[in-house]
C-alpha cells in the first residue's frame, strides 16, 4: 500500500480557487510546497501556471482532527456485524478478545477507517492501540504499517494502551515499555481503581515508563463518582511531581459530568494547574464533563469518534463534524460561537495537543484543508453538510466523499 496524491504544476504550486472563508470572503488559497503561501481575493487563475482547485464558493476550514481514536477494533468494511458486547467494560474486554482471531487483519481494518475519515475531512488522528499479553505488540505493529502507508495522507499517533489492565495482565508493562522504545508516541492507561484495583499500583507503572521515554500520557478514566475523582487528583499530582505539565490527558473523565459544584471546582483547578487536557467523545450514555467551564480555567478539551462501527459499539462514521454537533447538541450549544467552540474541540484543541505544527488557515501553514457545503462555521456543524475537497499538504485525497488519496502497487 503506497500513499500518492494529485498533482501539481511543476513548480509545485496549485490554487484552491473560489472558496469562502470563516469570515464569509471569498478567497483564493495559494498553496506551494505544502503550505499555504497567499490568501487573496484577487483571482489567481494564471497564477504562474499554477494547478487550479476549484472551490465552488464552499467554506474551507483547516483539517479536522479526531483526537480520540481505536483503529485496531475497527469493523470498518465489513459485512454488518451485530453488537455482541455486553454491559460493563470488563465483558466487553472479553468478547473483543473472543472475536479477534475471526477478524480480518487489523491493517485492513484500520486502512479502511482511515479512508473513512479522511473523507470527511480528517487530517489528523490520535489512536489508542490494545497492547496485552494475548496479541502483544501485533496491533501496535500493525498501525505502525498503516501509520507508514498514509504518512502523506494523515497524521497519525499511536498511543500504547493497555486495554485490559496493567496490573491485572502480567506482562503488559513490559510490552507498554517495549512499544515506546518502538515509536508509540504516547502511553496510555485505563481506570488503575476499577480495572486494576490499585490507583498507586498502575500509575507508578505508566509514570515510570513515561519518565523512561520522555513521553506524554492519555489515560482512560471512565470511573463515576468519589473513584473517578481521585484518580484525576492523583494523576494532577503526580504531573505536576514528574514535571509533565502539559503533557497528559484524560480521556473521558465522566466524573466531572456528576460532580458536585464543589468538588468540580476542585479537581478543574488542579487539571487546569498541571496542564492537563481532557478528551470527550461526547457520548450519550455517560456524563458529559463541562466543557465550557473547563475551557473557561484554560483546559484544553477536544473530541474524538472512538468507537467507531466496532466490538464496543454499532455506532459512528469517523466524522469529526457529527462528532462536533453531538458534543455540541448535548451541550446545549445554539448560538454560532458556541458551535465555534465545538469545531475547536474537533479540530484547532485536538491540533495543539497532538503538537501539530503549521495548524491553521493561515498564512505559512501546513495546506490541511476541506470545503464543506456550509456559509460559516456553525452551518457546517449543526447541518455535516457534503465535504467538496480534503487536502494534505496542498494536494487532494478526498473529493465529495470519496477517499482518492491513495494507488495501490
Amino acid at each position: 500500500m503506497t500513499a500518492s496524491s494529485s498533482s501539481s504544476s511543476p513548480d509545485g504550486t496549485s490554487v484552491l480557487a473560489n472558496v469562502r472563508l470563516p469570515d464569509g470572503d471569498i478567497a483564493d488559497i495559494i498553496m506551494r510546497d505544502g503550505l499555504i503561501a497567499d490568501i487573496t481575493a484577487m483571482p489567481s487563475d494564471n497564477d504562474n501556471g499554477a494547478t487550479r482547485i476549484e472551490g465552488y464558493g464552499m467554506l474551507v476550514l483547516p483539517g479536522l482532527v479526531d483526537g480520540h481514536m481505536h483503529l485496531d477494533k475497527a469493523l470498518s468494511g465489513l459485512p454488518w456485524m451485530p453488537h455482541p458486547a455486553g454491559p460493563t467494560r470488563l465483558s466487553r474486554i472479553e468478547t473483543e478478545k473472543a472475536l479477534r482471531a475471526s477478524l480480518p487483519p487489523v491493517t485492513e481494518r484500520a486502512s479502511n477507517l482511515v479512508r473513512q475519515c479522511v473523507s470527511h475531512g480528517t487530517t489528523a488522528i490520535r489512536s489508542h492501540v490494545d497492547i496485552d499479553p494475548d496479541n502483544k505488540l501485533s496491533h501496535f505493529h500493525a498501525l505502525v504499517e498503516v501509520r507508514e502507508a498514509f504518512a502523506d495522507i494523515v497524521d497519525l499517533q499511536i498511543v500504547a494502551f493497555p486495554q485490559s489492565g496493567v496490573l491485572r495482565a502480567p506482562g503488559t508493562s513490559d510490552l507498554l515499555d517495549a512499544a515506546l522504545g518502538e515509536g508509540a508516541d504516547v502511553l496510555g492507561g485505563l481506570d488503575p481503581i476499577a480495572i486494576d484495583n490499585d490507583l498507586d499500583g498502575q500509575l507508578d507503572i505508566l509514570f515510570a515508563i513515561a519518565e523512561r521515554h520522555d513521553t506524554g500520557i492519555d489515560i482512560h478514566l471512565h470511573d463515576a463518582g468519589a473513584d473517578g475523582l481521585k484518580e484525576i487528583n492523583a494523576l494532577c499530582e503526580r504531573t505536576a511531581a514528574c514535571d509533565l505539565t502539559g503533557r497528559v490527558t484524560v480521556s473521558h473523565g465522566f466524573c466531572l459530568g456528576a460532580a458536585s459544584p464543589d468538588a468540580f471546582a476542585r479537581t478543574a483547578d488542579a487539571m487546569a494547574e498541571a496542564g492537563i487536557s481532557l478528551a470527550t467523545h461526547g457520548g450519550a450514555s455517560s456524563p458529559l464533563p463541562p466543557v465550557m467551564a473547563l475551557r473557561e480555567r484554560g483546559i484544553e478539551v477536544f473530541t474524538g469518534n472512538d468507537n467507531v462501527r466496532d466490538t464496543w459499539s454499532p455506532f459512528g462514521n469517523g466524522d469529526m463534524l457529527e462528532r462536533a454537533m453531538l458534543l455540541a447538541w448535548r451541550s446545549g450549544y445554539r448560538t454560532d460561537d458556541d458551535l465555534q467552540v465545538a469545531l475547536d474541540c474537533s479540530s484547532g484543541a485536538g491540533a495543539r495537543i497532538l503538537g501539530l505544527e503549521g495548524y491553521g488557515l493561515a498564512v505559512g501553514n501546513r495546506a490541511d484543508l476541506f470545503t464543506v457545503d456550509a456559509e460559516t462555521p456553525g452551518e457546517a456543524v449543526a447541518q455535516r453538510p457534503r465535504r467538496g475537497i480534503v487536502l494534505k499538504g496542498g494536494r487532494v485525497v478526498a473529493r465529495e466523499g470519496e477517499f482518492s488519496g491513495e494507488s495501490g502497487d
